[in-house]
């Protein structure tokens, strides 16, 4: 089948579909066929239940279905695989999510148990789940059925859908939304530039390194970016948010080839206890939540274009600034919009690119397109660019242009790390808030806990009883046999 036609395909799908259970208050069905059947749904929004592949079908449903179908088999994950939000952002779900829940459908496909069965995914009536669900199970689509972005979101929007679009970590009105279609092009272009990679990808890692307490950084391109949280002077908490010294990171960053460091936010640290160590260590200052200068935005991308190992780069949460200039390195040199860069960054660290940086990615996306291809040119005439590590662009910043160093100056001083001293900062509250709500999801609950303990301490009895009870007094008598 073409691609083209996928979703129109799946649609005009002679098989029919699971019944699905009505919404409770439904009137009964009537004779009268499709029309009155129609009248009947409930007006908030359609019971829905698409075709996404031969035995693969995605539901919303407005009650949960009933078990045991003969050849139905019905799952859910909203309550299972469910976005920790900063304040009202509520998605997309991370990359080990996106993994997990991958690895959970193909099991279900693949079961010897399951294989006559139509698998669902059902989500339920919330709006924000409703999203979610329909990221994961596109996502899918895209990496292992090989269908195009257009197609699935063409598919999920039929039958008069329609889904949530995605805001960021802000706190206030959103200003951009981010939608499911922007989210399955970053995934899809992820794929084509070896960005994404199931084969190779480590869930385990990935969700122990990017929790707060154990370092709060994630790959943002495989063996060429890692985005982490600002390293302190000290190892410390501070407002509820664990601080790590630079020489935490040494033996992750060296075993992983990581070479340059650039920090974008105020001195916590010494740069020295890096260069120290090894790593070329870069600073580039502007305001937390602010969007950086075209001096930055050009030292940056100068710096990463020339760097012969990894790039690790941080501001105080690794989350606004950092995302922002990560964003566009991504954007000159992949071609990938403004709307899929900021997708794939937060896939893969969530709360990234906030309020402002949104809009400014918007409109740097021409310019930085332009200059990849200028970029991409050069490198194409003189194939000797990438030994030679010539800076590209470097006639318009160079340091012994005077009218550039009174920008550059300008820039600086614009920004004072005194600025950040005495209040908490944007990046100050989203380190505080990740740390905690990450601190919630692996304690038991106090019953649970309650209950553990009784069952320990009823076996620790049996076992005293058994031991002494019977076998202590047996063998005591025939020791004093052996005795006498």
């Amino acid at each position: 089948m073409k691609r083209k036609s996928w979703a129109e395909a799946r649609r005009r799908a002679a098989p029919s579909l699971p019944a699905l259970k009505r919404t409770r208050g439904a009137a009964p069905r009537a004779a009268g066929g499709e029309a009155d059947r129609r009248r009947q749904l409930p007006p908030a929004g359609l019971e829905t239940c698409l075709r996404i592949a031969d035995r693969l079908y995605f539901a919303i449903l407005y009650q949960k279905p009933k078990s045991g179908a003969a050849n139905t088999h019905y799952f859910c994950i909203d309550d299972e695989l469910v976005y920790e939000n900063f304040y009202a952002d509520f998605g997309p779900l991370n990359l080990a999510m996106v993994y997990r829940y991958c690895c959970k459908l193909n099991k279900k496909l693949k079961s010897f148990s399951l294989i006559r069965k139509k698998i669902i995914h059902y989500t339920g009536f919330d709006q924000k789940k409703q999203a979610n669900a329909a990221f994961l199970i596109g996502s899918y689509a895209i990496i292992y059925l090989r269908e195009s972005p257009e197609d699935v979101y063409r598919l999920l929007l039929s039958g008069s859908v329609s889904y949530l679009p995605f805001r960021d970590a802000s706190f206030g009105t959103c200003s951009f939304h981010l939608t499911l279609l922007d989210c399955f092009h970053a995934i899809n272009k992820a794929l084509q530039y070896g960005f994404l990679d199931f084969s190779t990808f480590d869930v385990n890692e990935y969700e122990h390194y990017e929790r707060a307490e154990n370092g709060d950084f994630n790959w943002i391109i495989p063996n060429k970016f890692i985005a982490f949280s600002g390293p302190h002077s000290r190892s410390k908490i501070e407002n509820g948010y664990p601080h790590h010294a630079p020489e935490a990171y040494f033996p992750y960053f060296k075993q992983h080839k990581v070479t340059t460091i650039i920090r974008l936010n105020k001195k916590l640290y010494d740069a020295k206890r890096f260069t120290d160590a090894g790593f070329e260590h870069f600073d580039l200052f502007f305001a937390d939540g602010s969007t950086p200068s075209d001096t930055i935005v050009k030292t940056f991308l100068n710096i990463c274009e020339n760097a012969e190992g990894v790039i690790a780069v941080h501001c105080k949460a690794g989350l606004g600034r950092t995302g922002t200039l990560i964003a566009c390195y991504i954007m000159k040199h992949y071609r990938m919009t403004a709307a899929e860069t900021i997708a794939w960054i937060r896939i893969n660290r969530p709360g990234s690119v906030i309020g402002p940086q949104q809009h400014f990615l918007m409109d740097k996306q021409a310019e930085l397109w332009t200059e990849g291809d200028i970029f991409r040119a050069k490198l194409k005439r003189n194939h000797k660019i990438a030994v030679t590590r010539i800076l590209s662009g470097v006639d318009d910043i160079s340091i012994n242009n005077t009218r550039n160093r009174r920008t550059i100056q300008k820039d600086i001083e614009l920004y004072s790390d005194d600025d950040e001293t005495n209040c908490l900062t944007q990046g100050d509250k989203l380190r505080a808030l990740k740390s905690k709500r990450q601190a919630k999801a692996p304690t038991a609950s106090p019953l649970a806990w309650l209950l553990a303990m009784l069952v320990s301490t009823l076996c620790s009895i049996v076992i005293w009883w058994i031991v002494c009870g019977s076998l202590l007094p047996s063998l005591l008598f025939c020791l004093d046999g052996l005795r006498t």
